[in-house]
């Protein structure tokens, strides 16, 4: 465990990198989606958000949303799912024009290009900790007043197991260098599940989801319905 988190910048923050760096990285970060608890973890938050009903017509705005590799699973899963990419880096928007899955969107998370009440689900997979908690307030506080049914949230846990893993994986495994740098700093920039606790209670968030999930991850839902 961290006393308080870690506010350095990460590489994959600087826009002006588009080169070939960016799709190492996407790549790598792929695997990490895949075998640390992207999807699987995202697919429960999809689960509780619509209480196991069957999803039809979904539009999904994944913010921050980088290879939006995620849903390439999910829409095994969720057929229904429309999903639009919204992310910062254009190499990354460049790189989403050729894939079905999604349609990308370049803009900045902070000043959200789409209408009130426009999509369904505002996801967000390993994004808001690269944010201060006033712009993390700021920024789940703009998704759900875009999102008709709620807003997901997958982010890191921060802990010294974790830190010491992903070190491990990614001296062992990683060729990229922005994700030997970045995903050492991600865990030391998650979260504490009390940090979260203030965040959602600043907000005025009364009714929500939070789980411990695998690995070293935090599901949270919040219905929007419920949003007070």
């Amino acid at each position: 465990m961290f006393l308080k988190r870690n506010y350095q910048n990460e590489l994959m923050d600087d826009f002006t990198i588009v080169d070939e760096r960016i799709d190492t990285a996407l790549s790598e970060l792929k695997l990490v989606n895949k075998f640390l608890g992207g999807a699987g973890t995202s697919a429960s938050g999809f689960k509780i958000l619509f209480n196991g009903n069957k999803i039809s017509n979904c539009k999904v705005l994944d913010i921050g949303a980088g290879a939006s590799d995620i849903f390439y699973v999910l829409n095994k899963k969720f057929p229904n799912i429309r999903i639009y990419s919204l992310d910062r880096n254009k190499k990354v928007c460049e790189m989403l024009k050729d894939k079905s899955e999604t349609k990308p969107l370049f803009g900045d998370v902070l000043r959200v290009p789409v209408k009130l009440n426009s999509v369904d689900v505002v996801h967000a997979s390993l994004f808001l900790h690269h944010f201060t908690e006033e712009e993390i307030k700021r920024i789940i506080s703009s998704s759900l007043s875009i999102a008709n049914t709620g807003m997901i949230i997958n982010d890191l846990r921060r802990s010294v197991l974790a830190l010491i893993g992903i070190k491990l994986l990614t001296f062992l495994f990683s060729k990229s260098v922005l994700v030997k740098n970045d995903a050492p700093v991600s865990v030391t920039r998650g979260f504490l599940k009390s940090e979260l606790l203030n965040l959602l209670y600043d907000l005025g968030i009364k009714n929500y989801k939070i789980k411990r999930k695998w690995a070293f991850r935090w599901l949270i839902v919040i219905p929007k319905q419920q949003y007070v």
